[in-house]
């Protein structure tokens, strides 16, 4: 569900899914069936023990195909967990960032969320589970959280007014405070979301993750004075 509205960061970014010729819609198809399938297998049998090969032939496609939409079991497992941050960056990059800094930040990662595709809350919380579980998957979400940090900030600093005073440093502490944020509200999310019934409606549990980091950042100018005492 990608919102065509204007949003307090700015119109949109242009969704690359929409409007793409039949073959690269398959593609996509084909690489959403890959991610289902990865996320049910690993759930049942464990990350490290479910082989390549079980995966691609449980889609019916080749290792090649797999290749060319991920770089290894680890790239796949994560998938739920890099659309957002790809969609986050994609936010940033279409931000006037003409406000405080940090407000930019949050209302792009609540923006990226609603930008999700339906059943992502879904995959997400599958994805997040199996993180937790995998060392593998720990490290791998780690490096790639370091990486998404390192472009954000390229891009705020290259793209802020030169009167603004934000250099690098305050730019990324700010975008650190912000993924702080973003840890604290996910583990709430997760925790309601694990004794909901299973029936609750997906529209429900995604707008209750927006709800969650909204409270977080609501949190921290306390944590701001705390810091100034």
């Amino acid at each position: 569900m990608t919102s065509a509205a204007a949003t307090p960061t700015g119109p949109t970014p242009p969704d690359p899914a929409r409007q793409l010729p039949l073959r690269e819609r398959k593609k996509l198809r084909t690489r959403q069936a890959l991610v289902d399938a990865a996320l049910r297998l690993f759930t049942e049998q464990g990350f490290a023990e479910t082989t390549l090969d079980q995966l691609v032939d449980d889609v019916e496609v080749s290792k090649r195909t797999f290749f060319r939409a991920f770089s290894s079991k680890e790239d796949v497992a994560l998938a739920p967990e890099k659309e957002l941050w790809d969609t986050y960056r994609r936010r940033i990059e279409a931000a006037s960032l003409a406000g405080p800094l940090l407000d930019a930040y949050q209302d792009a990662l609540i923006a990226a969320i609603a930008d999700m595709s339906d059943g992502w809350e879904g995959r997400f919380l599958i994805s997040r589970a199996l993180a937790d579980r995998t060392p593998a998957l720990t490290a791998h979400s780690l490096q790639h959280c370091a990486e998404v940090t390192d472009a954000v900030v390229r891009t705020v600093v290259a793209r802020l007014p030169a009167d603004s005073g934000i250099g690098e440093l305050p730019a990324r502490l700010l975008l650190e405070l912000m993924v702080a944020a973003w840890r604290s509200a996910l583990r709430e999310w997760s925790a309601a979301a694990d004794d909901a019934a299973p029936t609750a409606d997906a529209g429900r549990d995604r707008e209750a993750l927006r709800a969650s980091v909204r409270a977080a950042f609501a949190a921290l100018p306390d944590v701001a004075t705390l810091v100034r005492a």
